[in-house]
């Protein structure tokens, strides 16, 4: 990991009011030899054990799925971020994002594989006793135990608080007997333990979590029927005076909340990083299909509406990599070489939150966009289940559902922001008030843009000045009652994190540029940010039109008129046309 970085914390959130320079941002290229070999070793196993396998998993082989666990667990990928003494690695967040990318590629066992690897363990890891820790990990990071996450209920969804599910202690004081039924619980039907959420007393500040093993009085319901991840089991859980030991309760009474909203975020990072895993896969056999089918006598990758499509694939998969690895790579910054404690990591993560619902966002659509587009490229043959499209464009729908709906996160992201704001922990005030003195009283300026991809990070940083103007009129606007505002925050959300992803794009293409020849990234880059600034501009206008009017309004309009300007037009069609003639030319997504 660049030194610069390591010596240098980066608060979260900070990307929207500083500017960084290539040497500090970590990129895919950065991997070390032993992560890539990681890399290969998880791509091996999807490829040659989990994919063959598929099908049988789909027609509910459960004990198969279990078998494919189990063999994770042998190859070290359940326990890549566990401690030694649990069993696991004990490697770096980078290196469990390296896995998670490659597991992206596995169809609805990456599911089962996130859940075992992620939500169904980490809350035991992070906020369990030495007990539950020494109890449960190991066999759960050898593969021998299946787990599972259960908070959503049939009528709480995104709504945690509002769980139905009870737990009462008994009177003697040494269980809890717990009633009520989860729902969407993936790994449902074989898992061994539950991470069950539920109100102590029916009392909501008595939200709490327990690792509950597998009983009669807590099973699960019968499997569902869903739209996709059909290789991934879904039932529901029902407890039924389930007793459960007090030594299962992890943290104390009342953590719940602490614990799912602390778990959700490395759930989202990762969840980013298995998207763009899917994507590139998806972008490789599009290539592959566009080669081999010929219309009019041609391949079809001839064309050039075909070409617009496997370039913008790439595109949209090139960033969402960059932006998942520049997030982990602040991460393991913050952490250091040490690894550092649990806390500390839990820490680490939690400062990026911000940055973790973007890359949950932005990679989880940018798939749904890719497989749309690959469902389109097969033609008729994309919506017949004999081919891949009919199949990645199902499964790749949940995304936008898992880990907090990305309205949910959509929303987070501005909040969270202010939150940092409003305690001190980021400079968004000033920024915002030094913004304001700008728009009072603009400076006309002469200077050329200079150097490789100046005019866009010229873009780029008035993307986030732009962001800024809106956020900032909206919490002047609105104060205590912008959390009500939803449509203004989701708008802010899309303008914030497009900045974060236009200079995520520029410093990666940045990065390779200077160690040779990266001709086709610096043309993705350039697209990209073309592309982005129409869509902040976009989104900055009807904002704008909503919350401001007369003299105010002209004068947010006229300042957004001013930062949206690209003084130098991108020619995105020939860009996408030499894009997609490296792809064309390589059968494969080389990026």
């Amino acid at each position: 990991m660049d030194a610069q970085m390591e010596k240098d914390f980066i608060k979260g959130g900070a990307f929207l009011i500083e500017n960084r320079n290539a040497s500090e941002i970590f990129t895919p290229e950065d991997l070390s030899e032993e992560q890539r070999m990681i890399g290969e070793t998880t791509r091996d196993f999807i490829d040659n054990e989990v994919i063959p396998n598929l099908e049988a998993m789909e027609n509910h082989d459960w004990e198969l799925a279990r078998q494919l666990v189990h063999k994770a667990g042998e190859l070290g990928l359940l326990g890549a971020n566990i401690p030694e003494e649990y069993g696991g690695l004990d490697l770096d967040q980078t290196t469990g994002v390296v896995v998670a990318e490659n597991m992206g590629r596995a169809s609805g066992f990456g599911v089962t594989f996130g859940s075992q690897t992620s939500i169904g363990l980490l809350p035991i890891l992070y906020f369990g006793s030495d007990f539950l820790k020494e109890k449960y990990i190991p066999g759960i990071v050898s593969g021998e135990k299946v787990t599972a996450y259960c908070l959503s209920e049939s009528g709480s969804g995104s709504d945690a608080l509002g769980a139905k599910a009870n737990a009462k202690l008994s009177e003697d004081g040494t269980h809890y007997v717990l009633n009520g039924e989860k729902m969407w619980i993936s790994n449902g039907s074989f898992s061994d333990y539950f991470i069950v959420f539920a109100k102590v007393d029916g009392e909501k500040k008595k939200f709490s979590a327990f690792v509950v093993e597998r009983s009669e009085t807590c099973r699960p319901g019968a499997e569902e029927h869903k739209m996709g991840i059909k290789s991934s089991s879904t039932t529901p859980l029902i407890l039924s005076d389930c007793k459960v030991p007090v030594e299962n309760l992890i943290g104390e009474v009342g953590d719940g909340a602490k614990i799912a909203f602390n778990i959700l975020n490395v759930g989202r990072f990762k969840l980013g990083a298995s998207a763009t895993g899917g994507m590139k896969l998806a972008v490789h056999q599009s290539i592959r299909y566009a080669n081999e089918r010929e219309q009019f006598n041609v391949p079809i990758s001839s064309f050039g509406a075909m070409k617009h499509k496997l370039a913008e694939m790439a595109i949209q998969t090139w960033v969402a990599e960059a932006m998942s690895y520049r997030t982990v790579g602040m991460i393991d910054a913050l952490i250091g070489e040490d690894g550092g404690d649990k806390e500390k990591k839990l820490r680490s993560i939690e400062e990026y939150s911000v940055e973790s619902s973007i890359n949950k966002v932005w990679c989880s659509e940018a798939l749904d966009y890719v497989v749309d587009e690959m469902v389109q490229i097969y033609g008729g043959a994309g919506y017949s289940a004999d081919y891949p499209a009919e199949k990645a464009y199902r499964d790749a729908r949940i995304n936008r559902i898992f880990e907090g709906t990305n309205e949910i996160n959509r929303l987070l992201i501005p909040g969270q922001l202010l939150k940092k704001a409003v305690k001190g922990e980021l400079g968004l005030l000033k920024a915002a008030k030094d913004l304001q003195g700008e728009l009072l009283n603009p400076q006309m300026s002469f200077d050329e843009e200079t150097g490789m991809l100046a005019a866009e990070m010229k873009l780029a940083q008035n993307a986030k000045k732009v962001a800024l103007m809106v956020v900032g009129t909206a919490a002047q606007k609105y104060m205590t009652e912008l959390q009500s505002q939803q449509e203004i925050l989701m708008n802010a959300a899309d303008i914030i994190m497009n900045a974060y992803a236009m200079e995520t794009a520029i410093l990666r293409a940045q990065k390779l540029a200077e160690k040779g020849n990266a001709e086709n990234q610096l043309d993705m880059a350039k697209v990209f940010c073309n592309d982005a600034m129409q869509r902040i501009e976009m989104a900055a206008r009807n904002t704008i039109a909503a919350m401001s009017e007369g003299d105010e309004g002209k004068m947010l309009l006229v300042a957004l008129k001013r930062f949206t300007k690209n003084n130098s037009p991108v020619n995105t069609i020939a860009a996408r046309q030499r894009i997609a003639n490296t792809l064309i030319a390589a059968n494969k997504y080389v990026f």
